[in-house]
């Protein structure tokens, strides 16, 4: 369905309503999917689909709706949903006017082979295994998703523009005995070295040659890889949203801008404009136009992420970040420093090089304490020297005091984005002086 059409149908619904104020998005997409396992490919998928987002306001009322969206009925169907909820809307007290906004598309977003030949990225699949089978592995599992999309915002103070761009996502796990690996890439653009480095790095830590060993829970020194980082950076620039700083469920709630409650070593920046990144865009979902901004600056809390009802709330304004239900971070980047990792792992006495996690939770929003639990290979330190693999065990700790606690980076960085990393993230690896290390379970 063409987007003309469906902006059609949304103006004069809801100007027949006496709606004046309105923000459509919609995103239009085709991709496709392999899925690999057991060192064969098992699935080939592909769509194309539209998705529609629509936020309206009348007597400072708020209603959204998000649906998929294939003819007119569809869209009528959910501009029904969003009808409904604004009757049933008290007026908000976050409640902000649309800016009269000027962003414009960002561009070389799109990659030509992506679009014009895909079967140059199916065929990778078949390298993919062939590598795995050459660096010693008994078999690998992953997927490769890629595409193009364009994403229209659309809203009543005039605005209307669109971003189109490609994206790659790419994770492997590599396995060998007991032992397993992982990595994961992401771009806009197509890149064989880089593709079939997940499958080196995975496979590079399930062929570890290292005895296994029941380590005791305790304070560890510890080395989050890139994949590990980005997990937890993602989870610390979605609490830097001011809709998660309103409703009390973010650490910056005690600790705001201009305070400095993590390291000089620690800078995380919101990067929409780096066009590798596979959310790069010029312009938010209201229009405004995105900037890179650090959220902290060598430990410093800088900025929190706006779009037009919380920039309004906090008598701020907005960061180019919306979000038409609440501000989201668009690409991460952790700045990186000057090591590498032999030399980060030289500077461990006791403690852990942590390849991957998940079921990141968290304990407490305020305080920002959480635990995450380790997968895949779980790297046993001891006096400079990988000495074991251990057992799966959970970190236990807070952001304040694994980002207050970095004691080095590596200068080389990695892009990362799969399934738990949501927010495409640049990160090096890190060495932390001390974190709680417990049972899993």
């Amino acid at each position: 369905m063409e987007v003309e059409r469906i902006k059609e149908i949304v103006a004069s619904r809801l100007r027949n309503e006496g709606i004046e104020e309105w923000a459509l998005v919609v995103e239009r997409r085709r991709s496709s999917m392999i899925k690999i396992a057991n060192n064969v490919v098992t699935v080939v998928q592909g769509w194309n689909a539209a998705w529609m987002e629509l936020y309206a306001a009348k007597e400072k009322k708020i209603g959204y709706v998000g649906s998929m969206v294939s003819d007119e009925g569809s869209v009528s169907a959910a501009l029904e949903k969003l009808l409904l909820s604004l009757k049933k809307s008290e007026p908000s007290p976050i409640y902000g006017p649309l800016p009269r906004a000027h962003g414009s598309p960002l561009s070389d977003l799109v990659d030509p082979r992506i679009v014009e030949e895909p079967n140059t990225v199916l065929e990778i699949s078949s390298k993919i295994v062939d590598e795995a089978q050459r660096l010693g592995v008994d078999r690998i599992a992953g997927t490769i998703h890629f595409g193009y999309r364009e994403r229209y915002a659309i809203t009543s103070t005039g605005f209307e523009a669109v971003q189109p761009s490609t994206f790659i996502q790419v994770y492997v796990r590599a396995f060998r005995d007991e032992n397993s690996g992982h990595w994961a890439w992401g771009s806009t653009r197509f890149d064989e070295d880089s593709l079939l480095s997940t499958v080196r790095k995975a496979s590079e830590f399930a062929t570890l040659k290292l005895p296994r060993q029941s380590i005791d829970p305790g304070e560890y020194q510890a080395i989050l890889s890139p994949l590990v980082v980005a997990n937890l950076v993602n989870n610390l620039a979605f609490m830097a949203s001011g809709m998660m700083v309103l409703m009390g469920a973010s650490m910056f709630v005690k600790h705001g801008i201009g305070s400095k409650p993590f390291s000089d070593n620690f800078t995380l920046i919101d990067a929409p404009l780096e066009k590798s990144l596979p959310h790069a865009r010029g312009f938010d979902d209201e229009g405004a136009p995105c900037t890179n901004k650090p959220i902290i600056e060598r430990g410093v809390v800088r900025n929190l992420l706006h779009n037009a009802k919380t920039a309004n709330y906090f008598n701020s304004e907005t960061t180019g970040n919306a979000g038409l239900v609440m501000p989201i971070p668009w690409n991460l980047i952790v700045e990186s420093g000057s090591a590498d990792l032999d030399s980060l792992v030289k500077d461990v006495r006791r403690g852990f090089l942590v390849l991957n996690n998940w079921y990141t939770r968290m304990q407490n929003w305020i305080e920002g304490t959480f635990s995450t639990v380790s997968r895949d290979a779980l790297i046993y330190i001891e006096n400079g020297e990988f000495k074991a693999l251990s057992k799966q065990m959970r970190i236990s700790d807070s952001f304040a005091n694994i980002f207050s606690r970095i004691e080095a980076l590596t200068r080389d960085s990695y892009d990362v984005w799969w399934w738990e990393v949501e927010i495409p993230t640049r990160a090096p690896y890190m060495l932390i002086n001390s974190t709680k290390f417990t049972k899993p379970i």
